[in-house]
């Protein structure tokens, strides 16, 4: 039942980490991270390391892999690497067969490999491929990864999960429908793990960010001038989301939308639908650019 004050006891542990220099929580863990060569997985790969934990690198691309291990390493820091396709349910078993049989245990996963696509339903008429591209590595993939690594969570009666949605999950903002479908699956999925596995002591997060600057935002020309969240600080909040084990990590924004969801759900209708008309589909989207 100590779960009950997660929250404040974590807050009393963090200040009394600043002042008597204590080390962080995931000192001494194992901590796995998805989509771990490039942007927020990268960036919090590094962070985590630097607290002291042994990192484990998931992701598609071995070379940009390779160089983040190389970089933990040449610090001072732990990490193992593991190039795997999230896409393929046979390569995630065959991951978490290896994880579990060279480490025991996952204490802490980050499921932050992800695909964004920002295109109207107006223009997905024969684009179901959108819908199924997002929800096998945004929804399917991360689910069976926890799903795998579960199980010795239990045994040792701990384990905390930390997901990288989106605060379109909150918004429902229009153009982003199945990114923001695959998204809001696998909160409803965090959410629900969180109850089932209280009694085990086993937690999530499910952390919705806003815009980060990565490769991801790239293709959409509407973000070229917004204003966007560095990898490095999002990393440095998913940090604290790990070493907290807090239910949401929420924004502002995201928040007042999601209030006015519930209380004006039509005008919260209205309010998006202006803003999508007047923001119209990238270039790529319309299939005259980059792919979207």
């Amino acid at each position: 039942m100590s779960l009950l004050i997660q929250t404040p006891r974590a807050r009393v542990a963090r200040l009394a980490r600043r002042l008597t220099g204590a080390p962080s929580p995931l000192d001494g863990r194992t901590v796995l991270v998805t989509g771990a060569s490039s942007g927020i997985g990268e960036a919090t790969a590094l962070a985590v390391a630097r607290r002291g934990a042994h990192v484990l690198l998931v992701a598609r691309r071995a070379d940009e892999l390779e160089r983040v291990r190389a970089e933990i390493e040449a610090a001072g820091g732990v990490a193992s690497s593991y190039v795997v396709d999230l896409t393929d349910g046979d390569a995630i078993d065959a991951l978490v067969e290896q994880v579990l049989a060279e480490h025991g245990a996952v204490d802490y996963l980050v499921n932050n490999a992800g695909r964004s696509i920002r295109r109207s339903l107006a223009l997905s008429h024969d684009r179901f491929h959108d819908f199924e591209r997002t929800m096998a590595i945004n929804y399917f993939g991360p689910v069976r990864l926890t799903m795998g690594l579960l199980p010795a969570m239990r045994d040792q009666r701990f384990g905390h999960v930390v997901n990288i949605v989106t605060w379109g999950n909150q918004l429902k903002a229009p153009k982003f429908a199945p990114y923001i479908a695959s998204k809001s699956a696998l909160d409803v999925f965090g959410r629900i793990l969180g109850r089932e596995e209280f009694h085990h002591n086993i937690t999530c997060t499910n952390m919705r960010v806003a815009l980060v600057a990565t490769p991801m935002i790239g293709p959409t020309e509407a973000y070229a001038d917004r204003r966007a969240e560095s990898p490095e600080a999002c990393a440095e909040r998913v940090v604290r989301a790990l070493e907290d084990r807090p239910i949401t990590v929420n924004g502002v924004v995201g928040s007042v939308g999601e209030v006015l969801n519930l209380v004006a759900p039509r005008l919260s209708d209205l309010v998006m639908a202006e803003m999508a008309r007047r923001v119209p589909d990238s270039a790529a989207a319309r299939g005259e650019g980059p792919r979207a």
